[in-house]
């Protein structure tokens, strides 16, 4: 991860020299900041001294997303795109970085949180009772009732409450960048909001995760893990298809581009 981390910092620089603008302007140079973020996170959880098993999360999610960004799907995206003057605003670099700095973090806790609510599945299972039928010396038969009980099964649980722990951190991160980006918008467009399509599906995003953050501080463990899944599924259609096919000012319609 430390050589791809290099190795996608040097693309971005090499865009960012050869286009004369900071590469964030459309959605494959977004889709390789995206990875950079994801690969921040995992070098940051590797060298902090928290335990890697936090990295689950981030590595894969640097994986998928550089190898999306750099398949033939997005092939005229690669091109250098047409800027505009809103996209020329000294505000974009501020903007757009935690826009996707946001998405990173709350991507990667999300994902976090479900493999946490597959460890707990797991776990509810291993420790489900069930019967045993023995004998004693004499030759008589009963009916024990047990449990299966590891010490894998308690690292297991040790682990869990690791990545829900450290999930629920990146979940601030991301909270906080969310509004952060307002500022742009009303430097730019002269209001901190449009409802655009992309503004409204961020304040649905935004709703889910302040849920979660209720969830949390009543205690209501499962709760958060089930909001933390839909808000992973929002954040993939935010970042996905309302990126390629909705429209409005924050549109980058790829497949418009591709159809012709």
């Amino acid at each position: 991860m430390i050589a791809t981390f290099f190795c996608i910092t040097g693309l971005l620089v090499t865009r960012w020299i050869s286009f004369r603008h900071l590469p964030l302007s459309d959605f494959y140079s977004s889709l390789l900041f995206l990875s950079w973020a994801f690969s921040i996170i995992h070098l940051f959880t590797l060298f902090s001294k928290i335990e890697n098993h936090f990295s689950v999360s981030a590595a894969p999610s640097t994986m998928f997303t550089q190898g999306f960004a750099t398949s033939g799907f997005l092939t005229e995206m690669h091109q250098s795109p047409t800027i505009s003057s809103a996209h020329q605003s000294h505000c974009l670099m501020m903007h757009v970085s935690m826009m996707v700095l946001g998405y990173a973090a709350l991507l990667c806790g999300s994902l976090s949180n479900l493999i946490v609510i597959t460890g707990l599945v797991k776990r509810r299972i291993y420790e489900m009772p069930y019967f045993l039928l023995e004998s004693d010396p004499e030759g008589n038969y009963f009916v024990r009732k047990t449990s299966f009980f590891s010490s894998k099964n308690y690292d297991q649980s040790q682990l869990i409450q690791q990545l829900d722990h450290w999930s629920y951190r990146r979940f601030s991160l991301g909270f906080l960048t969310i509004g952060i980006r307002a500022v742009w918008a009303n430097e730019t467009w002269g209001s901190y909001w449009n409802w655009d399509p992309k503004e409204t599906w961020a304040f649905i995003t935004w709703t889910i995760f302040a849920i979660i953050y209720h969830t949390r501080t009543n205690q209501n463990f499962e709760g958060s893990m089930v909001f933390s899944s839909i808000g992973y599924a929002i954040l993939l259609d935010m970042l996905f298809w309302v990126n390629l096919l909705g429209m409005g000012l924050h549109s980058y319609g790829s497949f418009t581009l591709t159809s012709n």
